[in-house]
């Protein structure tokens, strides 16, 4: 199946997409074992990029479209890894493609007769990538975890959420497709640049637990300086700075307001009605409560519908918060396909990153 069709796009559609002309991965071959979370969403990117997936099942999947992520462009095989027979056949995909994709809990490939080093000497250019919730080894390696768990011990649970009650689930964008789906692609690529120019495969090895903490890089780095509290609710980035912050209308709607820069935040305070002048001062921090209050007052007094209408001309940083029914109707998301409607006629995300050919001068 091609990524056009997987997404339902006619050739006009494929061309703005600049799949027809940009498939940047079309030679690329990956063996997928069947898995959760980051492993089927990073392998549907590569799909996405032109990829050819061979994806070994247990047994067929049911009732799922095939242009759902954990289905989009596959071609499956079915082999019960622990018959001989089976193993033969896996052994020969494995000669026959350029990256192999596991999110087995460690030491199973193992005894499945796949380990790393066997899977290598089939094939020396293979790109071996692994994706574990804690890793390949550590106290914790070979223990049960989701995305909460891993993102609980780097620090990015205990950051988000209000001052006054318990840490906010952020869905499981922040452990699985963060940091163990982008980071897969991060190391997978990589490591697939690295055997084409040199020959020798390489074994990735991404833990969910090793890719939230890298996205709290920032947070922690700042901690250091003493720029950043250890408390909820206390810093820019963490909803304690009124300029980032969320606020509710009149109608019971939500405006996102990201005003950080002093010209961003002229401009939001003028689109509210207000003179900074007589502001108090946003530079001092025990300001920001009085802020707050302030542009809560504020919002309260409209509508979305008007703020939105205010805001959405004016570089002010402010947008509003779209529910899951909302976003793909929105005009800027329309307008760049942004989302698509797959067989069923339901709205999923359409493609990221997007490859445009430059035009010869």
């Amino acid at each position: 199946m091609s990524a056009s069709n997987a997404y339902g796009l006619n050739n006009e559609q494929d061309a703005s997409f600049g799949l027809s002309q940009n498939r940047m991965l079309s030679n690329v071959r990956v063996l997928e074992f069947s898995a959760i979370g980051p492993v089927p969403w990073g392998v549907g990117i590569l799909a996405d990029m032109g990829a050819s997936i061979t994806r070994i099942v247990r047994s067929k999947q049911a009732n799922l479209p095939h242009n759902a992520i954990s289905e989009r462009a596959r071609k499956d095989i079915v082999l019960n890894l622990k018959k001989p027979q089976d193993l033969e056949k896996a052994k020969a995909l494995i000669q026959k493609h350029d990256v192999l994709v596991e999110g087995m809990r460690p030491g199973v490939m193992e005894r499945l007769g796949l380990s790393p080093e066997v899977c290598l000497q089939l094939n020396p250019k293979l790109v071996f990538a692994r994706v574990t919730g804690w890793g390949q080894d550590g106290p914790l390696a070979k223990r049960a975890g989701h995305d909460i768990n891993y993102i609980a011990l780097s620090g990015a649970l205990h950051a988000i959420g209000p001052a006054q009650g318990a840490p906010v689930i952020p869905l499981n964008l922040v452990g699985d497709y963060g940091g163990g789906g982008a980071f897969l692609l991060i190391g997978l690529l990589s490591a697939l640049l690295h055997a084409r120019s040199t020959g020798k495969g390489s074994v990735v090895d991404v833990a969910m637990l090793d890719g939230a903490t890298k996205q709290m890089g920032l947070a922690y780095e700042r901690f250091a300086l003493g720029q950043w509290k250890d408390q909820r609710e206390s810093n820019l980035l963490d909803g304690g700075c009124p300029w980032y912050q969320v606020y509710q209308t009149k109608c019971g709607g939500y405006m996102a307001v990201g005003a950080i820069e002093p010209q961003f935040y002229s401009i939001f305070v003028e689109a509210l009605g207000l003179d900074e002048a007589n502001l108090p001062s946003r530079d001092n921090q025990e300001n920001w409560p009085k802020l707050k209050k302030i542009f809560t007052k504020i919002f309260l007094q409209q509508t979305r519908t008007h703020w939105t209408q205010v805001f959405e001309p004016i570089d002010a940083c402010v947008s509003p918060v779209l529910s899951l029914k909302e976003a793909p109707l929105h005009p800027h998301n329309q307008a760049r396909a942004t989302f698509f409607k797959d067989d069923h006629n339901h709205w999923q995300p359409g493609l990221a990153p997007r490859f445009k050919k430059v035009k010869d001068a």
